[in-house]
Formats: structure tokens, sequence, C-alpha cells
């Protein structure tokens, strides 16, 4: 293929390209096939018109569109890979002409991995970060399972307290005008939990059973409701029923119901193990962070608005179906946070930004130091992720492709680089 590169300015190029007129030939025959039960020519029952025919009726650009969505990906990754630049966003594409008998030429406007000065990368000075576990977050632990497997007492003989969970109906109204979502019956509400509107619960201190009583609250001037915020509200309230927790008493009985062992002490060694793996894994990402950020605040680089753009997306996305997976839409989400996906990606921006900055200084010392993934990491990273999807190492490495390949070497090579860094970092 004969890929012509026109350097725009800083970071932006332009690509010239071409579809032989055989290959996109090829592809008006595959569309005509797709479609040609759509097409109603007189004459002809629907969808048996050969294709010289719904040419001759429609013209032949009635194929066009379909045709080039089915030759421009393989085509502009081909042109990418023979022109040798990093493309690191979205291209613009246009096709420049189509003509009878004649190659198809497009063009695409790139964005590429701008240059990095890097600044001192060795031998970082951080501080230590502290992974000590304490008696008393072993203590905090075992508090939060005896609470969790707590019984609930109903008690009559005395007004709400802090700590307890009242049953209570509320009517809540502002301005006198009863409000969507301000009524409740036989609610459940721990007292000091602030799961209510800042003031709700510490009004319902010393209440008794079945007595009325008027909460008087003002709403958030950020409260996810509009309409509500800032706004005064009244809730007329009446609990109905007072419980506390009971917590189980602490012995190896409640070890060997809440655990696999036998003993409370045992019990107590494997929370402790597994805070300690969990402060230690916690103080080894802070301090690559805090080594990572030294190093950013030393580079030169001017990052190119479409890659922060790009990143940007991909945030969007990862959100979206995160979403997804707990059976919300990215649409209704918006609605009920109330931001514009404009504010949602103003949000984003700084995050995407640094992380661009990142990797890019990453990238560059990985360059600088020789460093790439061997064979053999690359295979035990495959690995890692059959054993993750529980996979077959082969059945995982032929769902593939080079694209996936490419990135796990990427992701590799880095790590490599980001452990490098750290050994040589001076922590103190």
């Amino acid at each position: 293929m004969a890929v012509k590169t026109e350097s725009i300015e800083k970071n932006l190029s332009k690509l010239t390209f071409e579809v032989s007129r055989e290959d996109f030939e090829k592809a008006i025959n595959k569309v005509f096939k797709k479609n040609a039960k759509n097409f109603n020519i007189p004459g002809f029952r629907k969808g048996k018109a050969p294709k010289n025919i719904v040419e001759r009726y429609y013209t032949e650009a009635v194929f066009y569109d379909d045709a080039i969505n089915d030759v421009l990906p393989g085509a502009y990754e081909a042109a990418v890979k023979e022109s040798g630049l990093d493309v690191v966003a979205k291209p613009e594409i246009d096709v420049e002409e189509i003509k009878k008998g004649e190659p198809v030429v497009f063009t695409a406007l790139v964005t590429t991995k701008p240059e990095v000065e890097l600044g001192k990368y060795n031998g970082i000075q951080v501080a230590k970060i502290d992974d000590t576990v304490t008696d008393e977050d072993v203590d905090a632990d075992i508090n939060a399972a005896r609470q969790k497997n707590a019984r609930l007492i109903s008690v009559d003989d005395r007004a709400v307290e802090n700590g307890d969970i009242v049953v209570l109906d509320f009517d809540g109204y502002v301005d006198d005008v009863p409000f969507e979502g301000g009524k409740g019956e036989g609610y459940e509400l721990e007292i000091g939990s602030n799961t209510f509107i800042p003031g709700f619960e510490e009004q319902l201190i010393g209440v008794k059973i079945d007595e009325n009583v008027e909460v008087k609250v003002t709403f958030p001037e950020d409260y996810h409701a509009e309409d509500l915020a800032g706004k005064d509200a009244v809730f007329k309230c009446v609990v109905h029923e007072i419980k506390v927790r009971e917590l189980p008493e602490l012995d190896d009985d409640f070890a060997s119901e809440v655990s696999e062992f036998d003993t409370l002490a045992e019990y107590k060694a494997d929370i402790r193990k597994k805070l300690q793996e969990k402060a230690t894994q916690k103080a080894k990402s802070e301090t690559e962070n805090a080594v990572l950020e030294k190093i950013v605040e030393g580079i030169k680089v001017d990052v190119p608005e479409a890659m922060i753009e790009a990143n940007i997306d991909n945030f969007v996305n990862d959100m979206a179906q995160r979403l997804q997976y707990q059976g919300m839409n990215l649409e209704n989400y918006l609605k009920y946070t109330g931001q514009t996906i404009e504010q949602m990606r103003e949000q984003f921006k700084d995050r995407a930004h640094k992380q661009i900055l990142t990797s890019l200084a990453v990238e560059e010392i990985a360059k600088q130091e020789g460093i790439e993934a061997t064979a053999e990491e690359i295979d035990s990273h495959i690995a890692e992720m059959a054993e993750q999807y529980k996979m077959e190492v082969d059945k995982l490495k032929e769902l593939m492709g080079d694209a996936e390949l490419l990135n796990i070497k990427k992701d590799v090579t880095l790590s490599k680089t980001v452990d490098m860094l750290i050994k040589s970092a001076k922590i103190k």
C-alpha cells in the first residue's frame, strides 16, 4: 500500500492512503449480497434484481457507505503500520474521492505520541509508608464481625438513644406541600449512621414509642434532587419500635461460627495476617504512586488534547460498563446525579491527564533503559489471566489477536520498569 505522510503541526499528521479498485469492488459485491433482499425494482420480485440492474436504478453509490465501512478499518490499520507513526487517539478520516474504475483515496488526521524529556528518575527519595497492623486494628475487624452477627432485641421501656435502630413512619413537606420520595412506612433507621439528611437522626433521640414528632431539616445545597436542594423541610414522624443490637460473646464458639477456625486465638491470628497482607499491598501501591508522581513532576511534555479526550472516553466507557453490571445505564445515572455528560467528562479530565503523563514517563524510561518483556514473562502473564478466567492457557491464546498480545507485552514492560524504579528509590 502506498501511504503518504504529511506533518501538519506538532503531534498531528495527515495520512493519505488508498484501497484498490479490486478490493473496493469485492466489498461492494459483499454489501450487495447482504442487502439484496431489501431492493425493490419494478419488473423484478423484491430482492431478486441483479446487481447491475440495482446499480442502474439507484446508481452504484448506493453501496458506497457500507463498502467503505467494510474496507476502511483494515486499510487504516495497514496505513498506520506502514507509516511507522505511533498514533494515540481516534483519527479524523475523510474519503477524498471515489471514481469509477479507480482506487478509493482516504485521508486521516492522526494524533501522534508526543516526545518526552525526562528529569531525574533513578534514586527518587520518598517517605516510607507505615504498614504496621496494631491490636486495635485487629479488634476493630473483630468488632465489625460481631456487629454483623448481632441479634436485634426490641426494647419498649425507654426513649430512643444514639446507636438504636428505630422503625418509623414519616411524611415530608416543603412549604406545607408533600414532595416525591418524602414518605416512608415501617422504615428501619440506625440512629447515628448519618444515612438521612443532616440533623434528622439527632432529632429522634429522646422520642418514645408511638410518640409523634416533627423533624425540621434543610436539604444540602448539593442534594441530588435539584428541586429540593437548599430547601427547608418538615418531616412528621412516629416511632413504632426501638431495637438494640445484642453482640455475641467473644469466645471460641463465636470464632467457629464466623470462620473456619476452632479457637478465638486462631481466628485473631488469621485476621492479623490478612490485615498485614492488605496493609503491605497498600503501602507498596502508595510508594509506587509517590515515586511516579515525583518522576512526572520532572518531565517536560506537551500532551495533545485529542490524547486526553481519548483517555476520558475510556473512563466514561468503563463507568457505563460498571453501571450496566449494576442494572443501570449511563443516561439514567446522569439524570439521577443531576449531571450532564460534559460535566462528567470534565471531572475525569485531570485524572486522564495525570494517567497519560505517568504512562508517557514510564514508557520513555523503559525505552532509555532498554527494558522489554521477555517471551517467558508474557507467557507467565497470560497463564495468570487464564487462571483468573478459569480457562486453558492455549484456548486463551487462540482468542487473542495481535493487538491483545501487544497490549500484554506493553503492560509487562511497564510493570518491569516500575519495579526497577521502586528498587532504585530511596525510601526513608
